[in-house]
């Protein structure tokens, strides 16, 4: 019996049959670990599998010998029958082996499995973090929460000093989402969505109040843009401007003042026709 590590499944099997000097066909194993390539450079897994030598099968290999050859009337039927019977059994179970190996439907529900446990621990460790962040500030925070979901963190917080945490015109949260982006993207490629009691609601419901006028402007003259926006305000009228025109081009702009405003038009559809 032998206990095999390998990148992947097909490796394992290989060195399997090496280090018990048989054929892959002779191989018996159990899988004791599927491999993963994690996410985000995180958790990655090694296929694992024990394998022990099945003396029972009959190896798929061709005798480099060569065997005095009988003419076909000299070969009873039986031993015709039989061979073809046992070769037509081997072919059938390999092909079911390698059917059920590329199994869309059972990988794709592993691969959903196995992302939700990443993400999940992924979640635990950027909120024991941040905790241990909050912990040195002077803020009351007593509500710490992450989930990751899509690529992007969705953290939420909540206490006492919470208003305080989002700070006058939302500066202080401004800030802090800036900090965490810069963090979480750099270091686990994640988005991030940062809801500070309801701050970030109301301020979604504000956007979505301003930019009707906008839509209809867009609607009527087939192109439009916002006035400057600060902070996380100009990026949560450009998702609900691209969610309202999925067909359009909606882009951030810079001013030369500096400040960041929404534009809508229709540059892609004229840079594609032409």
């Amino acid at each position: 019996m032998k206990k095999v590590h390998a990148p992947t499944l097909e490796e394992a099997y290989q060195k399997a049959a090496k280090e018990l000097a048989c054929s892959i066909t002779e191989v018996r194993y159990e899988v004791i670990q599927h491999p993963s390539k994690g996410i985000f450079g995180l958790f990655k897994k090694e296929a694992i599998i024990v394998a022990t030598f099945d003396q029972s099968a009959k190896p798929l290999k061709t005798d480099i010998t060569t065997p005095q050859k009988q003419q076909p009337d000299e070969l009873p039927l039986t031993d015709i029958e039989e061979t073809s019977s046992t070769d037509h059994a081997m072919v059938i179970q390999t092909n079911s082996v390698v059917e059920s190996f590329f199994d869309t439907d059972m990988f794709t529900e592993e691969k959903y499995v196995e992302e939700t446990v990443i993400y999940d621990e992924l979640a635990l460790l950027i909120e024991n973090q941040l905790k241990e962040l909050l912990s040195h500030s002077c803020f009351d925070i007593d509500v710490l929460e992450v989930d990751v979901r899509d690529n992007t963190a969705l953290i939420f917080i909540d206490g006492e000093d919470a208003a305080l945490l989002i700070g006058k015109e939302g500066y202080r949260y401004n800030a802090l989402s800036y900090m965490l982006f810069n963090w979480l993207h750099a270091k686990y490629e994640l988005f991030v969505k940062l809801e500070i009691a309801e701050f970030l609601t109301s301020q979604q419901e504000m956007i979505r109040n301003y930019i009707k006028p906008v839509i209809e402007n867009v609607n009527k003259f087939g192109k439009g843009k916002t006035r400057p926006l600060d902070g996380i305000l100009v990026q949560i009228a450009l998702e609900q401007l691209r969610e309202a025109f999925p067909n359009k081009y909606v882009a951030v702009k810079t001013g030369r003042d500096g400040g960041r405003f929404v534009v809508i038009n229709d540059f892609n559809t004229k840079h594609h026709a032409s």
